[in-house]
């Protein structure tokens, strides 16, 4: 290893802010940060990996690499330097892309695919790690929850992979940015099992999932912002589920989404069958949708909903634009869930189920207040496709100064939107790098 570090790059630079905890161990002691290239310095990712300490930088040149990687050394970035040309595939062999299991580390500017689980997990919990067959990795013992605290996935591409593109569960004090999903047997995006969450889903393409984003037991500054979710079966899901611990969801700020036209056929087929929906709520508390563009949802635009045992309470939907959905907003619940003091105020509304929430449900309501329901007729969803078969990505944004620029220092809190600046997004958002238009 000695000859290898010598003939790496150094980097100058102060320590990193990802977390307290993670080994030090081998520290150089000159405290120096290196760049650790593949392959120059080392063969495979893995390698570099392995090789490097806190705060380096493992800098990846164009290629396809078969190998799965884990990260559990804290504070390394790592970093391809071309998001199109650095592929890590997992030729449907492995179940995961990257795995980071350690605080402060950043993934950016690759492409992961063709894994049976997971493009990239973000985890602090052992059976995620462990990828337990049949499981997708949930915590279903009865040991405490274990945190990663701290991470950044940024300009990253997951297209075809078996269950998530972008996994983080039991983690905390994270980002998703400036990513793109698509292909997802699940979900393009999953945050779960966090509380208080304090992630950062923002800026991102979700396109041709089953689901694009899927927030589950996930709550507490929970923000998923800017993002487009637009051309799945279903847009975004909040929702509470006993597979996981923390139960119930509650309290994510959902804002400045474009959530469009999602019955797409040539996708993945969810489990669950759900079809033609932008935002769904299933035994979810005290959510805000702010200021979304939510149309051309076959389904419904919105809906919220309950599990058998689980009340979804006290959702607040204002200033949200809903147009051609084939409902706007509707609410339909279990007799024994029926959920109290939901809400609805500033919406730009065609249809509601039942027929006038605007008025009856007007925000502000007693937080005891009985939620209303009804039913509708709602299409069949049609059979999906493989996910192998989801259509490749078309070019996506460089992570700017890629090859030129030190390790990410990522750190212990992320800045949280502030939610008075976030605005109507245009049905333009982010056009650029999606395959799925606006109608």
């Amino acid at each position: 290893m000695a000859a290898v570090l010598g003939a790496l790059t150094l980097v100058a630079g102060c320590g990193s802010g990802g977390g307290d905890s993670g080994s030090d161990k081998g520290r150089r002691a000159d405290g120096a940060r290196v760049t650790i290239r593949v392959p120059g310095d080392a063969p495979t990712i893995s390698d570099a990996v392995s090789l490097a300490q806190p705060g380096d930088l493992v800098l990846v040149a164009p290629g396809v690499y078969h190998e799965s990687v884990k990260i559990d050394t804290a504070r390394i970035t790592l970093r391809g330097e071309s998001r199109a040309k650095v592929v890590i595939d997992g030729r449907l062999r492995q179940p995961n892309g990257v795995v980071v299991a350690a605080p402060g580390v950043a993934v950016e500017n690759l492409t992961v695919r063709h894994n049976t689980q997971n493009g990239v997990l973000v985890t602090g919990s052992a059976a995620a790690v462990a990828g337990l067959p049949g499981s997708g990795g949930y915590d279903t013992g009865d040991e405490p929850v274990s945190f990663l605290k701290s991470f950044l996935v940024s300009h990253v591409t997951a297209t075809r992979n078996g269950l998530y593109g972008i996994y983080a569960f039991s983690a905390q004090n994270g980002v998703i940015e400036h990513s793109y999903t698509s292909g997802a047997a699940d979900s393009g995006i999953y945050v779960g099992q966090c509380k208080p969450c304090r992630i950062v889903v923002r800026d991102n393409v979700s396109e041709l999932n089953a689901v694009g984003y899927e927030g589950t037991n996930a709550g507490g500054d929970m923000y998923v912002v800017g993002n487009r979710l637009v051309g799945n079966r279903v847009g975004l899901t909040t929702n509470s589920d006993h597979q996981e611990k923390l139960l119930p969801q509650r309290d994510a700020v959902v804002a400045g989404n474009l959530i469009t036209d999602n019955q797409q056929t040539r996708t993945p087929e969810q489990a669950d069958g759900g079809w033609g929906i932008g935002i769904g709520v299933d035994g979810g508390s005290d959510n805000q949708f702010i200021r979304n563009r939510i149309t051309g949802n076959t389904n419904a635009g919105l809906v919220i909903t309950a599990t058998a045992d689980l009340t979804a309470d006290r959702n607040r939907i204002t200033d949200n634009t809903f147009t051609a959905n084939g409902v706007d907003v509707g609410w339909t619940f279990p007799t024994a869930t029926r959920g109290q003091g939901n809400c609805l105020r500033g919406n730009a509304l065609r249809t509601t189920v039942p027929a006038g929430l605007a008025d009856t449900a007007s925000c502000p309501v007693p937080a005891n207040a009985p939620t209303p329901s009804g039913s509708w007729a709602r299409p069949t969803a049609p059979a999906g496709i493989p996910f192998t078969d989801v259509a490749t990505p078309g070019p996506q944004p460089e992570l700017p100064r890629a090859t030129t620029t030190g390790a990410t220092v990522v750190p212990n809190v992320p800045a949280l939107p502030d939610i008075a600046g976030i605005a109507l997004p245009s049905p333009s958002l982010l056009a650029a790098g999606a395959r799925v238009q606006t109608s």
